[in-house]
């Protein structure tokens, strides 16, 4: 049975820190390529990062350079390092593993909420 469990959301005010973890279960966490989505309510669910397999990264220009995505395949877990938050970041942040854009699996969400 496949299970990404993320964890480290919360609430936070405006220029504050999160850090965002997603533990895998049920696959070959080393050959996924794994990334962080969000959805704000009433908003489309969008892209905020992404790692592949070999440690190559993509971010949302909304995020780059205050965002930081990191994996660990000994402990099965995608990170984000969130930091210089904002309001606009709220949102339901959602970890994915995907193979070869063939299997594809989600998480259940994890809410950041950023305010003062």
């Amino acid at each position: 049975q496949v299970q990404l469990v993320e964890s480290g959301g919360g609430l936070v005010q405006p220029g504050g820190s999160l850090r965002l973890s997603c533990a895998a279960s049920g696959i070959i966490f080393s050959i996924y390529a794994m990334g962080w989505y969000r959805q704000a309510p009433g908003k489309q669910r969008e892209l905020v990062a992404s790692i592949t397999k070999g440690g190559m990264t993509n971010y949302a220009d909304a995020v780059k350079g205050r965002f930081t995505i990191s994996r660990d395949n000994a402990k099965n877990t995608v990170y984000l390092q969130m930091n210089s938050l904002k309001p606009e970041d709220t949102a339901v942040y959602y970890c994915n593993a995907d193979f070869s854009r063939v299997v594809n699996y989600w998480g259940q969400g994890t809410q950041v909420t950023v305010s003062s």
